[in-house]
């Protein structure tokens, strides 16, 4: 865009509100216009609080939050935090004046300014003018009118999760018993050895030239796997995991399958970057300032995380430990028992301690004599009432998932006195499949509760994606338990997903569903502090909105009212970028008109 398109775009945005037109193009020092706004904003928020006919019902909701976004990102404390004026910049390019080095706006710039605007003003126009019809009636009438209001509503809801296939499906099942064939033959296998889980680990695909010969593969997929291999990058898919994907690489059903172990190229070429680079860490949840002991991280007061593996039979590509893995399914992976010991001890003389997860990496992957060592001597520590299991070998391995393993889980497992409790990862309905849900059962028929743990990401982030796999999942025994943001690494960049998107989900596709399936809880974790509650806003504020279109959030800590800690300043993924993936990828833009609205 050239400087006067740019300049008409703002003119055009800033016409809508001819009282902020003035502020902005007078001759006014910055800090004059900040007071003026600041005073302007003030009015607006002070008018919402009243009987204010311009506003539409409803709309003063949206207005109440743009305006405390907009007065939050025009505070000197929010351009010290982010090393950027938003006030002043929006103020250079509507006086033209050429700052040199200065960014040019990014179209998701200028829509963001637009609907804050907007939202700011009560022009959103995102309610009907016409309100329901049960409004004007009281009693039996009202109730039947509604009634039809909602059926609507579920219609609506069901037509979209319709869209998305289930590997429960009939016609699923019948093609992945076709690749279960294809593979078997492949590996000159039996069914018997493809029932058992050390058959699958021997048979890791760990290289393209195999995956192409089982799978066709789109040339960039190709390539990333080779180069993924060249530069020592983990990567390996179990052979029941790939037979989850469809043989043809168009990726309508299985684009999450997929991108859950294929790497892109960009990341692989950044992850290449970031392992030659010996002054980069790779630690985004900064592990190591929260491991008072090796294998042992802790980050709140009565539960720690222990880890006494830091290998899978896969490695999913934005997982939050990648740096830490050195290979998929790796002979040195395992905590030494000296250091394994010592953080036993170190839990055992800890007796704040209550809980712990136990994780890694996959600690299924260990022999049931070393699970039942680790659970028998964390059982018999006085203090610890719970104990987690965090494995994702229900969805990429389910045959891992035996009689022999659920009986030496199980013995610890004592109700009033101690529980133990599955965690797991089904991230789309694609993976839920017959023998993941025969894996599940195995756990709760012995009273044991399997949890799901979801990282939202670009592909499963579709109008009610994640919601169908709520459905489903409460069906097959699995209960909804966290909704991940997907980590801000760079190198995941094509996962991510706007904040805005997880809060319109939650808003407005979750909450149709019953409570026993919306049970999960949309968090942002921390780096170093732990879990930011998205759902709650007094935990997080838009601070500012950069040149590309990019959100920058503050995030508060969960003990901030409980000691005095920093805070965490995140830079988000652009709603424009994002809205534009979702195009391309077929979806219809108007679906998501209200994302630019949460905050």
């Amino acid at each position: 865009m050239t400087n006067e398109i740019i300049y008409q775009k703002l003119l055009k945005i800033i016409n809508r509100v001819p009282d902020l037109k003035d502020i902005f193009l007078s001759p006014d020092s910055i800090d004059e216009k900040r007071h003026k706004i600041r005073y302007f904003l003030s009015d607006i928020l002070m008018a919402t609080f009243e009987d204010n006919p311009a506003i539409p019902p409803l709309e003063w909701v949206l207005t109440r939050n743009a305006v405390n976004t907009f007065r939050s990102v025009l505070s000197s404390r929010s351009e010290r935090l982010t090393g950027f004026s938003l006030l002043e910049y929006i103020d250079n390019l509507l006086h033209k004046k050429n700052i040199k080095g200065m960014e040019k706006p990014s179209q998701g710039f200028l829509h963001e300014f637009d609907h804050l605007v907007q939202a700011t003003t009560g022009q959103t126009h995102i309610y009907s003018d016409k309100a329901p019809a049960f409004i004007k009636y009281k009693g039996r009438k009202a109730a039947k009118l509604r009634s039809v209001d909602l059926s609507k509503m579920a219609k609506n809801s069901k037509s979209y999760m319709d869209r998305y296939a289930c590997g429960l499906d009939n016609d699923v099942i019948r093609r992945r018993s076709l690749n279960k064939e294809r593979i078997l033959k492949y590996f000159n296998a039996t069914d018997l050895e493809w029932e058992k889980w050390q058959w699958h680990t021997r048979h890791i695909i760990r290289d393209a030239d195999t995956l192409k010969n089982l799978v066709t593969l789109k040339d960039e997929e190709y390539e990333s796997v080779m180069l993924a291999r060249q530069h020592k990058i983990p990567f390996g898919i179990t052979p029941y995991y790939l037979s989850l994907m469809d043989y043809g690489s168009d990726r309508t059903n299985d684009a999450a399958v997929r991108a859950q172990v294929i790497p892109p190229l960009d990341y692989v070429n950044k992850m290449k970057e970031n392992k030659a680079n010996a002054g980069c860490s790779m630690d985004f949840m900064l592990e190591h300032d929260t491991s008072p002991i090796d294998g042992i991280t802790r980050r709140y007061p009565n539960i720690v995380i222990l880890k006494p593996i830091m290998t899978c039979p896969q490695i999913c590509v934005y997982c939050q430990r990648n740096w830490e893995i050195e290979d998929v399914y790796s002979s040195h992976a395992a905590l030494t028992k000296d250091k394994l010991d010592k953080a036993v001890e170190w839990i055992k003389n800890t007796p704040e301690i209550n809980e712990v997860l136990v994780t890694g990496g996959d600690p299924l992957l260990l022999s049931n004599e070393k699970i039942e060592n680790i659970l028998s001597r964390l059982s018999k520590i006085k203090h610890i009432e719970r104990i987690r299991i965090g494995t994702r070998t229900l969805v990429t391995m389910p045959q891992r998932i035996t009689e022999s393993l659920i009986r030496s889980i199980n013995r610890f497992h004592i109700p009033g006195k101690q529980e133990i409790i599955i965690i797991t990862h089904f991230e789309h309905l694609y993976e839920i499949t017959p023998q993941s849900v025969e894996a599940v059962q195995k756990f709760r028929r012995y009273g044991i509760d399997v949890y799901n743990q979801l990282v939202y990401t670009f592909y499963n982030s579709r109008r009610f994606e994640a919601a169908a796999l709520r459905h489903k999942l409460k069906l097959t025994g699995v209960t909804p338990y966290y909704t991940f943001n997907t980590k801000g690494k760079e190198e995941t960049n094509d996962y991510r997903v706007p904040i805005a998107r997880l809060l319109q989900e939650q808003h407005e596709e979750a909450r149709l569903m019953p409570g026993t399936i919306r049970t999960d809880e949309i968090v942002f974790n921390v780096p170093g502090l732990g879990k930011n509650y998205l759902r709650a806003t007094q935990h997080h504020d838009v601070i500012s909105i950069l040149p590309d279109g990019c959100r920058v959030y503050e995030f508060h800590p969960w003990e901030k009212k409980l000691a005095l800690m920093d805070t965490y300043v995140y830079t988000d993924v652009s709603i424009y970028d994002y809205l534009q993936k979702l195009k391309n990828a077929g979806e219809k833009i108007s679906d998501y008109n209200t994302i630019w609205y949460y905050y």
